[in-house]
């Protein structure tokens, strides 16, 4: 089994790689692969998505600079339906707009857009950075083992607001309820990062890596 987290020029990847290539040696989940080939996604079996930085900034970077890697991505999860699993602005992504500077089309998987995050506790400040406490809403294999409660951590100056409540699958309360994981079909995205996440995190990565929806 071939995991590839996709590399369009949108961070540092190395920890995500570290993280990933671990729980694979740890659960024989085969191999995982940081690649910007095009052919690499086209035959991995399950994709992660990462991303740092502005939704704009990142959709450029996949959608025009990588043209063929995105074409591979999207033929990968829409028509082969591939597991995937978008991070940070990856999941951000998955909305079907980004309010970031200027309203930018997402990929339209989820029911959302994104927008800032404001705080109904004006102590609170943005971006939101650091530990949180889970609280999970709809159960999902990819969350097995991991409870209400457990922390994740999050670096995030914008949030993903739900239209379909369905398809939040985990929250955290900053000032209010802000989207930490979303959910359709084969397609999840965390917007904490699992990498960095530590007990919580290298469960979820472990729970993805052995996913077959």
């Amino acid at each position: 089994m071939l995991t590839v987290l996709i590399d369009y020029d949108s961070g540092n990847l190395h920890s995500a790689e570290k993280a990933f290539q671990r729980m694979a040696r740890e659960t024989g989940a085969g191999e995982v692969i940081v690649s910007s080939r095009a052919e690499d996604v086209a035959r991995a079996d399950r994709i992660v998505l990462p991303g740092d930085g502005a939704f704009p900034a990142c959709r450029a970077a996949l959608l025009q600079d990588h043209a063929a890697l995105f074409e591979a991505l999207m033929e990968a999860v829409e028509e082969k339906a591939r597991p995937f699993l978008g991070i940070c602005v990856g999941m951000q992504l998955m909305a079907r707009m980004g309010h970031e500077y200027a309203a930018t089309p997402g990929l339209n998987w989820i029911a959302g857009e994104v927008r800032p995050i404001r705080p109904g506790d004006s102590h609170l400040k943005v971006p939101h950075m650091g530990w949180n406490d889970l609280v999970i809403d709809a159960p999902h294999p990819v969350l097995d083992g991991i409870v209400t409660g457990d922390h994740a951590y999050f670096v995030h100056s914008y949030q993903m607001e739900m239209d379909d409540p369905a398809q939040r699958l985990a929250h955290v309360d900053y000032g209010g309820a802000v989207t930490a994981v979303v959910g359709i079909g084969t397609r999840i995205g965390t917007q904490f990062h699992p990498e960095k996440s530590q007990k919580a995190g290298l469960r979820l990565i472990a729970n993805f890596l052995a996913w077959a929806p």
